[in-house]
């Protein structure tokens, strides 16, 4: 039974997906969530961060290909674990392991966090009371999205995941449609001038745009999944452009609707009585909806991997169930969405997705032993991930204990 779970796995993971289902989880993977937080970002640092937000997509395409040249290097890397552990051994897999995981577990638990916000903000009046417990609007509306997005984490195919993340694909763009709407016909308007540049939010600035751009750990797993893997960086190339130009063309819009009051979530700003703005928020409900599984899977993996002896069909759906159970716990424990993207993308986002790359592949080319181009490139990359998880640490942790 374990044999041919085992090899189940392997078959609906590997060697499924053409190039048009990676980028759909590949765009899947990189949208979303972003999209709500980049106007704030800009609202934040003012018109000038757009050139950090042109960085971070830079910084993080350029070490996407790293890991795929990585793993192109050794063709029995299967995982970004995998990479850590050819780089620097155990110790290497153990800190890619812990960063990744618990940046995907935090990003899984923010998406919670972000549907109890909105649904609660449009209907306030709905809570429950079960044997004298009252549960409020917000922890309701956690509980019951959880309960939507439990089934679409037993899926293991990439090909059927990819389905999904179209959906989540297309509600990037109706979103960017209905603001557009509600600024030009809902009475809004385009009005606010905004700042040039806000040198105090700069670092929360670059926390939330590298936090728009941290799906890394989920990128061997794409590339696994290939037919043709030699169309692996053009999968990259179009995902990460067209994430940055919609990332950029929502900050445009909405800090010209809304100037510096702009909430950490778009939604948040828009008027409720409104149909488009109603559009909107119930469209950008769907982006977590439809990503979550495929954060959560790598976690799966790991888990699965560590204990292979248990490795069964019903293990493995217990494991989602658990995972989905304790995202609920966190987020209702920890309702600060704003907040929690700061310090996942300062500290692990950054992390995961441009410091440990560069690292990892100088050391498996062996490109450290030889000083270049090549050398100097990957080292400024470095470079750029440790000053702004230096920074963007200080900046999120001085926020966080101000807000408690």
């Amino acid at each position: 039974m374990e044999a041919q779970y085992e090899e189940h796995q392997h078959l609906t993971t590997a060697l499924t997906s053409s190039f048009v289902n990676t980028c759909f989880n590949g765009l899947n993977a990189l949208s979303g969530i972003g999209i709500i937080s980049v106007p704030y970002a800009v609202a934040t640092g003012g018109w000038l961060s757009l050139l950090l937000l042109l960085t971070i997509a830079v910084s993080t395409f350029f070490t996407g290909l790293l890991i795929k040249r990585c793993m192109d290097i050794d063709p029995t890397i299967r995982s970004y674990s995998d990479i850590g552990d050819r780089a620097f051994g155990k110790t290497g897999r153990i800190i890619v392991l812990l960063t990744t995981n618990l940046e995907l577990y935090l990003v899984a638990t923010a998406f919670l966090i972000l549907e109890g916000d909105n649904l609660s903000n449009l209907f306030p009046h709905v809570h429950f009371n079960i044997y004298g417990l009252h549960i409020s609007s917000k922890k309701s509306f956690v509980i019951m999205v959880a309960a939507i997005i439990l089934p679409t984490t037993w899926f293991n195919n990439m090909k059927i995941l990819s389905y999904i993340s179209a959906i989540g694909v297309l509600a990037s763009f109706v979103i960017l449609g209905s603001i557009l709407w509600v600024g030009k016909f809902d009475g809004v308007g385009f009005q606010e001038k905004g700042k040039i540049i806000n040198w105090n939010g700069m670092p929360s600035a670059l926390c939330l745009f590298a936090f728009c751009y941290g799906a890394h750990p989920v990128f061997p797993t794409l590339y696994t999944s290939m037919k043709n893997k030699r169309h692996f960086s053009k999968v990259l190339l179009l995902c990460f452009v067209l994430c940055t130009m919609t990332y950029s063309s929502m900050a445009i819009v909405r800090y010209r609707m809304f100037g510096s009051k702009a909430e950490s979530q778009i939604t948040l700003n828009l008027p409720t009585n409104k149909t488009s703005s109603k559009a909107a928020i119930f469209t950008t409900l769907v982006s977590p909806i439809v990503k979550y599984a495929l954060l959560v899977i790598p976690i799966v993996n790991t888990i699965e991997d560590r204990f292979p002896s248990f490795n069964t069909r019903t293990y493995s759906l217990c494991i989602r169930t658990t995972l989905v159970i304790s995202t609920i716990i966190v987020a209702i424990t920890f309702p600060f969405f704003g907040y929690l993207m700061s310090i996942v993308g300062a500290l692990l986002t950054v992390t995961a997705s441009i410091i440990l790359p560069p690292l990892c592949y100088l050391k498996i080319s062996g490109t450290y032993r030889v000083f270049g181009l090549e050398l100097v490139m990957v080292g400024f990359v470095v470079l750029i991930g440790m000053v702004i998880a230096t920074v963007g640490t200080y900046t999120s942790m001085a926020d966080i204990v101000r807000k408690l």
